[in-house]
């Protein structure tokens, strides 16, 4: 068993291991972004719910129908457009999306405990890692479910 292990590393080339080193440090800072901009609509809701003045701005006027469907907006807007923006805008974009979801979001913090909000984002958290380890350790392509998913969404 030992054998065949070491003759299998023993083949690798320095090209695979430069490919896995470059697919992990575009990994790591896939999920870098991903988590900043988790973090930045938490603390966007966080601070909107907490805040009796724009609660009464965002949710006394007619502005709380353009942040409640501002996400989708911005959803759809990027995937038709983003391999068409610069790098700059893209990300500009994303963190302007990820502002949005928090004032969108920051009603959740009315209607639950944060202990509900905070145990259901950990769920979530865990599904997302679970999810993610399963596609990057076997390789499998979860492209298929994009149109299933899609649906969700909507």
């Amino acid at each position: 068993m030992a054998f065949e292990l070491h003759t299998r590393t023993a083949g690798r080339t320095a090209a695979g291991v430069a490919i896995d080193e470059g697919l992990r440090q575009h990994m790591l800072r896939v999920y870098n972004y991903m988590a900043s901009g988790v973090a930045l609509t938490g603390v966007v809701a966080y601070i909107t719910a907490n805040t009796p003045a724009l609660l009464n701005v965002i949710f006394g006027t007619p502005l709380m129908w353009v942040l409640a469907f501002s996400p989708l907006i911005f959803f759809l807007f990027m995937g038709a457009r983003m391999h068409k923006m610069s790098f700059a805008a893209v990300q500009t974009s994303y963190w302007l999306f990820t502002v949005a979801m928090g004032l969108s979001m920051s009603v959740i913090f009315l209607a639950f405990t944060e202990t509900s909000i905070a145990r259901v984002f950990f769920i979530a958290g865990g599904m997302f890692a679970g999810m993610s380890l399963y596609g990057y350790t076997t390789k499998k392509d979860l492209s298929g479910w994009a149109t299933f998913l899609f649906m969700g969404i909507l």
